[in-house]
């Protein structure tokens, strides 16, 4: 017996910002386009998934940050990566333990504004008591990447009455 093909909802002649904003776009192509091609599954996807790994459930998330400027009030991109990667984590119920962090940097970019973002991250880390694992870091063409952007990975501990899925 053949598997029939995904049901695909998404028909939206084109993406727009709003589909990265986090609101209603942005659910109309992770439920309608995402979840039925790459997940397979009725259940929508969250800001963080709970893992099963032989018996030890984890909580695992992912985002990406792409500001600017990339210093504004009250922030930056560096903190704003770490501490909302822990709130992403914090929501579903568990406690951020390690986080891998790459950089996609714009060549041109001054040594001095990559040195603030990194020191900001570290402090952002220390704050949330987090390690910062690993990561990667490219480098793309003058022009191409706003100053640069940020993406984290975030693995956490789930708590105990405290864990739930993020819709």
């Amino acid at each position: 017996m053949t598997k029939s093909p995904p049901t695909v909802r998404f028909v939206e002649p084109q993406i727009e910002m709003a589909h990265g904003a986090g609101g209603k776009a942005s659910r109309r192509l992770i439920d309608g386009l995402f979840v039925p091609l790459l997940v397979g599954s009725a259940e929508p996807l969250g800001d963080a998934a709970h893992v099963d790994i032989d018996g030890t459930r984890i909580a695992l998330t992912a985002d990406s940050f792409v500001v600017r400027p990339l210093r504004f009030q009250g922030g930056s991109i560096g903190a704003l990566a770490i501490n909302g990667t822990v709130n992403d984590l914090a929501v579903s119920g568990a406690t951020a333990q390690a986080l891998l962090v790459t950089f996609v940097l714009e060549a041109g970019l001054p040594t001095t504004v990559l040195d603030a973002e990194v020191r900001a991250m570290a402090e952002a880390a220390r704050r949330a008591s987090v390690m910062i694992a690993g990561g990667d870091t490219k480098v793309v063409e003058h022009g191409k990447a706003d100053g640069m952007y940020i993406t984290t990975a975030g693995v956490g501990r789930l708590i105990a009455g405290r864990a739930r899925r993020c819709p």
